[in-house]
This record gives C-alpha cells, structure tokens and sequence, in this order.
C-alpha cells in the first residue's frame, strides 16, 4: 500500500496506497528483469499473505462478521507495519489507491488548507495581510514525477495556484537548498521535494530544507504569515535505504507498499549493500566491455548520493537510442527511465534534459535498477544482451 504520513507538527492531513507487483517470468528463453524502479516483483510471502486474506478478510472491516473483523485487523496490523518501517505513528497512516492519489491529494490538501486558513481581520489589524485574498504558492523540483508536477501545472493553468520549479544542480544533481529557500513567497504554502529521483536515484537534501524552513516559519509566524510545509514522495527510496521520517522532519510522506513493508523492515541494510554491489559491478562492466568512452553514466554526480540500485546510463551512437535498444534485447527487461514517460517514443527524458546530460546523450539513455535478488550472473546476462543489441544495429547501419 502506498502512504503519505504525517509525523506530527503543523499538519494533519496525507496519503498512502497498494499497487500491484510484476510476477516472476519464466519463458522458454531466460529473462533478467532490471525495472525495480517502476515496480518490484512479488515475494512469495507477500503471495501467501494476499492470497490468505482475499479467502478469509473479504467483508467490510466495519462489519461484526468474522470476515469483517479479520479485515480490519489486517489493516490494522498493515498501519502498524508501516509505522514501524518509517517510524511513524500508526494514527496518521492514510491508505490510498496509489502514489499519484497520494500526492494529488497532499497538494489539493494544502490548497484548502491555504485557504481555510487565511488571516482574519481581528488577527491583521489594520494592515493589509499580503496573503488575504492571494493564490497559494507552490515550490518543487524541475525533476519530479509527473504525479507533482502534473497537478501543479494544472492549479497554474486554472489560476489556481502559482508554482515555482527550482531547476537541479548540473554539479550535484540535487535541488538546492539555497534555491529553494531563495523561491519563497509570503503566500507559499507547500515544499515538495522528492526523496530521491526515479530515473538517476540522485538523493535528495530533504533533511536540511525540513530544517531551513522550519527555522524561516518562526519567523513567518511573528510576522503574521502562514507557516510552510514540507513533503516528500519516498516512494523510491523506501526499500533501498533507511526512510524516517523523524530524520526527514516532513509533514507529508508518500510511500508505496508494494516494496513489501515487514520485509524492509527486517532486511533493509543487507538489500542496499547487496543492490550496492550488483549495482557498482553493472557499472564496471559496461564499462569494460563498451569502453569509458563510449558508457555515459547518466547518474553519477561526484559528492551527491543516489539509490544503490539505480544505473542510468547511454551508450555512445547515432543509431542507438534508449527504446530502439531495448527493442533489440532478447534478456533485458528494462525501459528507457520513468514508466510516466513511456509514451515519448524518440524524445530524450525532460528529467535527464534538466540534469544537464546533451540532447544525444540523453536520447540513448537506458535506466536499469536492480532489486534485493539480482545476480552478479544476471548482470553479466545482461551486459551481453547489451552487446549484441549494439552489434546487431550497427551493422544494419
């Protein structure tokens, strides 16, 4: 389930939610799957646990029957679960269809919320408050998935809301602290940053802009001004890396379930030391077999952390575009960056674009992201699938 979660300061309102899984393939011909980030795979347990609860917990859990209380002890024990993941409070878990719900619900949340909230005459005096009767202001990244900025470009479009998009760093491949803190307005209203970016795992300063700006709100609210939120789609980084949302200093975080949340829990640093290494062995292979030169690491930017599963990369060539690649591919199963932008055909990704990577590289690139059980044998698999997909559109050229 996906959730966006509330740790208890200035606000009380998000969101979270259960997508499904891919299964495991098993054609004549051996596939490698190397897409975690669009969506993990099933553990046997999670099977076992669904199946079990689609026979026994089909009743309303606000029933009295058997079946509607084993319901709502399953969502019971799943808040608890998460809570436990995040360090959390089970209380303000919300359960949602999905990320995108989620977020959209996080901002139009804040949207009311603005607007329930603004300054009485009694509180203003006989100043002029420059939030009474303004729009709300939004502040994100240029590199944020489509279910933020998708519903933020629309409040713009309908006069809604006002929204600045810090561009990221072409160094450090983050949005700015400084950036961020420099967009404020009197009338913003909300924070979104991503914890970490889905097609080049870059990690996110989410901790120290959680800090800035809860530092700027006491002096927002001596100065009569509403206090600023902060939120984070986690959705990401949770299974890859530790996410708590006491370190994060959030209002809001959204996370998704489908990454099996008892088994991160119990697992989570053995996952990322093992993504880590399969992820750095991919990496030294390609660049061995096509050459330094050749490999163009998307996702790497020097001092910055990412995901230890993610490997965003382009191999060098006028005939070897991203998807026409993969198209070659007989054991890769992969895609060229984020599934939200499947539909682009021959356009490199807008997110790679505003990382700073040139037109061509960008147009070649492959996102592979590796999970808890692949191999250093499926990576070699993989790379030569890779090299035969090159050879053979290259001597069709």
């Amino acid at each position: 389930m996906e959730a966006a979660v509330v740790p208890g300061r200035d606000a009380r309102a998000p969101a979270a939610s259960q997508a499904s899984g891919c299964g495991k393939h098993n054609s004549p011909e051996r596939k490698v799957y190397m897409d975690y980030n669009a969506t993990t795979p099933l553990e046997p347990e999670v099977i076992q646990a669904m199946t079990e609860a689609m026979w026994e917990a089909w009743g309303n859990p606000s029933s009295p029957y058997s079946a509607g209380r084993k319901a709502k002890d399953i969502i019971n024990a799943a808040r608890e679960s998460l809570a436990k993941m995040i360090g959390g409070k089970p209380q303000d878990i919300i359960f949602t269809s999905g990320g995108t719900e989620s977020n959209n619900l996080v901002i139009h949340s804040v949207v009311k919320h603005f607007h329930a909230n603004q300054p009485s005459e009694a509180h203003t005096g006989a100043h002029h408050s420059p939030v009474k009767g303004a729009k709300p202001h939004f502040i994100t990244s240029s590199v944020e998935h489509d279910s933020i900025r998708l519903p933020l470009e629309h409040l713009v479009e309908e006069q809604v809301a006002a929204v600045t998009f810090v561009p990221v760093s072409k160094v450090s491949g983050q949005a700015e602290v400084d950036d961020i803190l420099a967009a404020v307005r009197p009338t913003t209203c909300l924070v979104t940053i991503m914890l970490a970016n889905n097609e080049t795992g870059v990690v996110m300063p989410v901790p120290e802009i959680s800090q800035r700006i809860k530092a700027l709100n006491q002096e927002r609210v001596a100065a009569g001004l509403p206090p600023i939120l902060v939120h984070t789609d986690a959705a990401q980084a949770l299974g890859k890396q530790r996410v708590d949302v006491e370190d994060l200093g959030v209002d809001f975080l959204t996370i998704v379930g489908h990454k099996a949340a008892e088994l991160v829990t119990q697992n989570c640093e053995a996952y990322e030391a093992h993504m880590r290494d399969v992820r750095d062995y991919l990496e030294e292979r390609l660049e061995a077999e096509f050459g330094q030169k050749r490999i163009h690491l998307n996702s790497q930017f020097p001092g910055t952390q990412r995901l230890p599963n993610t490997c965003n990369f382009s191999i060098r060539g006028p005939r070897l575009q991203g998807h026409v690649v993969l198209a070659q591919c007989r054991v890769l199963m992969a895609s060229v960056g984020a599934a939200c932008h499947s539909d682009h055909g021959d356009q490199p990704s807008p997110v790679l674009l505003s990382y700073g990577v040139p037109f061509d590289v960008a147009r070649n690139a492959l996102r592979l992201s590796v999970g808890r059980s692949t191999t250093r044998a499926e990576v070699d698999l993989v790379v030569q699938d890779l090299k035969q997909a090159v050879a053979q559109l290259e001597d069709q050229a």
